[in-house]
């Protein structure tokens, strides 16, 4: 009995100064872990994302239908915890005052635009519209509608995205050939300014392949976007098939080199689709695509949004991926296909 109480004793000195000499070392700290990863979804809704990159900050839109907003990040990896800022509401009636579809952000000639799609809540009166803000930040000052942006046709019309080449602006849309609900096309035209279209408008993609023809009627090239290479090559993708189809996808253009964008002849389509679903990864539908650099600007990464399971078509459930692609020898870009969803990826470099 005493020795095991001299053991006791023994034991509770030994274990009162490892304590005392841990309380003076202070807390264990942890290893730093380095965050070099994100996953997919960024955002958990988020129809039709648009990005664009100024200075040190991107700038995202996605359509809200009711509202425009745009989220303001500094690194695109954490766009989830990225505040939101409403910087148009529509009016309670009127051509523009329903379904607010498709809201791109640009900088052009020293001031901010906004593209958009409305209509007063009919559907076959949908038109691409206008909005002009000077100020610095696009997040804040004063958004003033400036113009409905409309061809002499002045058609159904959605989806627009303006892009600079040799000089001159152009804007590109998806829209209907007549007045009935059966087809849309990619139009471009020539702009005289940000805000306003001069000439007809010109019809560059039609739905031709059995790919872009899913879910018809109506059959659907739409979301077109300008992507440039650093070889000075110009690309445009466009989003194919009905969206209420899981077989949504991204097509491809190309132009010519020192080809005329006005001209349909100059500009060549992709046979097959450049990114399409892929069920292992919970990738259906991917579409509506957009384009950014990484922050260091040695990466081209791709925006997009996706369902995550089959039969979800054209709703809210929709949401907002980014993965980095690639070019090929030949020039040509090379998306791959849709990563799975909640797996580690790493972050664009310089994140």
């Amino acid at each position: 009995m005493h020795s095991k109480l001299l053991i006791a004793g023994f034991l509770l000195v030994t274990l009162n100064q490892c304590g005392s000499k841990h309380s003076g070392m202070g807390p264990v700290i942890p290893p730093v872990v380095a965050d070099t990863s994100f996953t997919n979804p960024l955002l958990s809704s988020g129809p039709d994302p648009w990005v664009i990159q100024k200075d040190t900050n991107y700038y995202v839109t996605t359509t809200f239908g009711n509202k425009i907003a745009i989220y303001k990040t500094s690194k695109m990896s954490r766009l989830g915890s990225a505040p939101l800022t409403t910087v148009w509401t529509p009016p309670a009636t009127g051509p523009y005052s329903k379904n607010i579809w498709a809201p791109e952000l640009h900088y052009l000639s020293g001031k901010w635009y906004i593209y958009f799609a409305a209509d007063d809540g009919s559907n076959s009166n949908h038109r691409i519209y206008a909005l002009e803000n000077s100020s610095e930040d696009p997040t804040k000052g004063n958004w003033e509608f400036k113009n409905k942006m409309n061809d002499p046709s002045d058609k159904w019309a959605i989806d627009a995205s303006a892009f600079d080449y040799n000089g001159q602006l152009y804007l590109i849309w998806s829209g209907w050939p007549a007045d009935v609900d059966v087809q849309q096309n990619i139009y471009i035209a020539k702009l005289s300014n940000p805000y306003t279209i001069t000439g007809n408008r010109v019809a560059i993609s039609t739905p031709d392949y059995p790919w872009e023809k899913i879910g018809a009627p109506p059959t659907v090239n739409e979301g077109p976007e300008i992507l440039k290479s650093s070889a000075g090559r110009v690309f445009l993708t466009y989003s194919a098939s009905g969206c209420w189809t899981d077989d949504y996808s991204i097509g491809l253009l190309s132009l010519k080199q020192g080809g005329d964008p006005m001209n349909p002849l100059d500009w060549t389509k992709s046979a097959t689709p450049v990114f399409s679903k892929v069920p292992d990864n919970n990738a259906y539908a991917p579409g509506h695509n957009g384009f950014f650099k990484s922050r260091d600007g040695s990466e081209d990464w791709l925006i997009y949004h996706a369902n995550s399971l089959p039969g979800q078509g054209c709703s809210d459930s929709r949401n907002v991926r980014i993965q980095k692609f690639s070019w090929n020898t030949d020039g040509m870009p090379n998306f791959g296909q849709p990563v799975k969803i909640n797996v580690a990826i790493r972050k664009p470099a310089g994140e």
